[in-house]
């Protein structure tokens, strides 16, 4: 990986940070994965990158997702891997294509967070 390579996987972290969001980065597919399925943490949105390494593709992990939560929001990020998107992807995600201004990320993440609390309905009165 060159610094600029380095740099680029930075910006979304940097934004994320900067924008009150918790993150947890994962290496790998089966990472992601892993993390999603423990539990020990709430995650409320898989950002992804299209070229993930390991056996288990960034498609899988928006996939598993959705088998965690069918209204998990998941941003996929791409240097030009879009395409593949209507048939790979999952509905109601977002995909940006690099680069991208971090203020995007933020945008795309709130507007999938609030379209799913909307679909949620109204707060239920405890019993």
């Amino acid at each position: 990986m060159n610094e600029d390579e380095d740099e680029l996987q930075h910006l979304p972290q940097e934004a994320l940070r900067d924008a009150g969001f918790d993150f947890t980065s994962a290496v790998s597919g089966e990472q992601a994965v892993t993390l999603l399925k423990s539990g020990v943490i709430h995650y409320r949105a898989p950002v992804t990158d299209i070229k993930l390494d390991g056996h288990i593709g960034e498609w899988e992990v928006a996939r598993q997702a959705r088998l965690i939560d069918p209204a998990f929001p998941v941003v996929y990020m791409t240097g030009g891997h879009g395409g593949e998107l209507p048939v790979q992807g999952v509905p109601n995600s977002v995909l940006l294509h690099k680069p991208f201004a971090p203020a995007q990320l933020i945008t795309a993440i709130s507007q999938l967070l609030n379209v799913g609390t909307s679909m949620l309905g109204p707060p239920q009165p405890s019993p």
